[in-house]
């Protein structure tokens, strides 16, 4: 016999290596058992998906939720109010955070039992494990988030994760190119497939996101307008096409008078229009800006590779596409840009957003603004 029980309720089939669940509940209308069997890839999935049916039984019954465990209830809560209601992409990242970490620490606890001081002890246990502040105070967000939605339901009196001292945050270490080093890399990649893509990240500013789910239906040509209004991002090795990130990232970038961008643009449309000519039927035409010959989209993961080779290849200082917005937030700063224009143009939603991601560069602007008031009171140089 291939199918073998590992766990309670969940059997793995050597043939086809896959772990089966087993799921039993009463049918409210005779009262009979009614037993269902599904089937996943991984055992992480097997019992967060016997863990969200647990869970729901266990509230069907009672409501209470007296016998439900932290575990039951994480798996619960991605399955009925996370994944309904945000993308694929944020989904994935709560899922990780919850089935890696979350639930093989609390996971056994009785919801109604866990304690702040059991939440802080995760905390400095997963920095011990090397993870770092960041990381970990997404953790607790994502735990408070769970145990927040639990509150509102009843399940719970408090949310104990709002007692606790998160780790301090850190300042991400940021890599972005001057105006000089921006050039040596256009030409570098002059004439190769990633030349528009670092163009589009260097003169516009746009996320590695917004680049790969470009079309052209969004590229007015003759007005020299791009609108950023669909988005293509990478989900567990999968691409998923999605809208922008929010309201503000949805915007209209004009590049008249940007002669070589447009240049790079127009070059792409001719090609487009030669291997359409060329491969007839067989041209995937998904409308994408930036795709292979033949019409299909490249992986987000596949160009920011592709970034990385040419810059060992070329001795260019790192960088990462991401850190390519950086650049262009960098020299609008040093071009003494305003910062609502800078913000507007990055797509944030209001300029403390700006402000708190570019704080790095923007301290510099400061200090030239004290320096010159010293100037002027001191009569003298600073």
């Amino acid at each position: 016999m291939s199918r073998k029980s590992i766990m309670p309720n969940i059997a793995y089939d050597t043939l086809r290596r896959s772990f089966y669940v087993t799921m039993r509940a009463r049918s409210p209308q005779d009262g009979a058992i009614r037993r269902v069997t599904r089937c996943y890839p991984t055992l992480e999935r097997a019992v967060a998906a016997l863990d969200s049916f647990n869970a729901g039984k266990l509230l069907s019954r009672s409501g209470s939720g007296d016998k439900l465990t932290v575990g039951q209830w994480l798996s619960y809560w991605l399955e009925q109010v996370v994944t309904p209601s945000r993308t694929a992409s944020t989904t994935h990242g709560y899922t990780m955070i919850v089935r890696n970490h979350l639930s093989p620490a609390l996971g056994r606890v009785k919801l109604r039992e866990l304690t702040a001081p059991q939440i802080q002890l995760y905390l400095r246990r997963k920095q011990a494990e090397g993870l770092s502040s960041n990381t970990v105070r997404k953790h607790l967000g994502v735990l408070h988030n769970a145990l927040e939605q639990a509150r509102r339901q009843d399940l719970i009196s408090r949310n104990e994760a709002g007692q606790v001292t998160p780790p301090a945050s850190t300042r991400p270490d940021h890599h972005f190119y001057d105006s000089h080093t921006m050039g040596l890399l256009f030409e570098a990649l002059s004439g190769t497939s990633l030349e528009p893509v670092v163009k589009l990240a260097g003169y516009l500013g746009l996320r590695r996101s917004e680049i790969c789910g470009l079309k052209w239906d969004n590229v007015d040509r003759e007005r020299k307008i791009i609108t950023i209004i669909e988005t293509r991002t990478a989900v567990n090795g999968r691409a998923v096409d999605k809208g922008t990130k929010n309201r503000s990232s949805t915007r209209r970038l004009g590049y008249r008078g940007l002669e070589d961008l447009d240049q790079t643009l127009e070059r792409l449309w001719r090609q487009r229009q030669a291997d359409m000519a060329r491969l007839g039927d067989a041209y995937g035409d998904g409308g994408f800006v930036i795709c292979h010959d033949g019409g299909q989209p490249y992986q987000p993961d596949y160009l920011s590779n592709r970034l990385q080779r040419v810059l060992k290849r070329t001795g260019l200082p790192y960088v990462t596409l991401h850190g390519l917005r950086h650049s262009f937030a960098s020299i609008a700063n040093s071009r003494n840009v305003p910062l609502f224009g800078i913000s507007k143009a990055l797509g944030h939603s209001n300029t403390n957003t700006t402000t708190q991601v570019y704080m790095h560069l923007f301290d510099e602007t400061h200090l030239a603004v004290v320096q010159e008031v010293g100037r002027a009171i001191g009569g003298g140089t600073v």
